[in-house]
């Protein structure tokens, strides 16, 4: 394809890869903070152009009559939405980490809480509100004086085990959270919507 082009034509074109790369750098968004989310923000948050895209998550279900369950494929890094048996919604994941794998077996929706927070991971924040350590892990992270632990955001939280449930959550296209499962905010509100206590929630390799 190279061969083809004139050499001004390329230049131009690796200079334009050159200021892509840089401006990915250099973005404030990864410097504040800012989750991005797969196929979607929670929040009024733009995605940066490296946001993989979701080309797979939708949902189907409403109206759909059934008994509503799950079934997550950790090898897929997808879920799978029934009613009645029907498949109505699949939606692109991120589960476990290496070292905070997400478990196997089967579960059961215990509780919900849309506006949910960990009471694990955080940062720690000055009384204004501004982060001054970010990314802590509570009870293992000394906290600076003058600090407090603000838990990380977890909207429409699915508990399916102590400390352990789905929802909303960041999507870098692989395996990267402390064992919870995250999905695209549009999803998470659909499943939570859906589902009730005593949901069925199977987990697979």
């Amino acid at each position: 394809m190279l061969r083809n082009c004139s050499r001004p034509s390329f230049l131009l074109a690796f200079a334009a890869l050159l200021m892509l790369a840089g401006c990915a750098d250099e973005d404030p968004r990864f410097a504040d903070g800012q989750t991005q989310y797969l196929g979607g923000v929670y929040g009024n948050q733009p995605v940066a152009s490296s946001a993989p895209t979701d080309t797979v998550s939708y949902w189907d279900g409403d109206g759909v009559p059934g008994k509503p369950s799950i079934k997550i494929i950790l090898s897929e890094q997808r879920a799978y939405f029934y009613k009645g048996g029907q498949l109505v919604g699949i939606s692109q994941l991120s589960t476990g980490r290496e070292g905070k794998d997400t478990p196997m077996g089967k579960f059961k929706i215990l509780d919900k809480d849309i506006d949910h927070a960990s009471s694990l991971y955080g940062d720690y924040v000055d009384a204004n509100d501004n982060v001054v350590v970010p990314n802590i892990e509570r009870g293992k992270d000394p906290m600076p004086p003058g600090t407090h632990y603000k838990g990380a955001p977890m909207p429409y939280y699915m508990k399916i085990a102590p400390a352990f449930g789905l929802h909303a959550g960041y999507l870098p296209g692989y395996p990267a959270s402390h064992g919870c499962i995250r999905m695209p905010e549009f999803m998470a509100e659909d499943f939570y919507k859906t589902v009730e206590p005593g949901t069925p929630v199977e987990i697979v390799p």
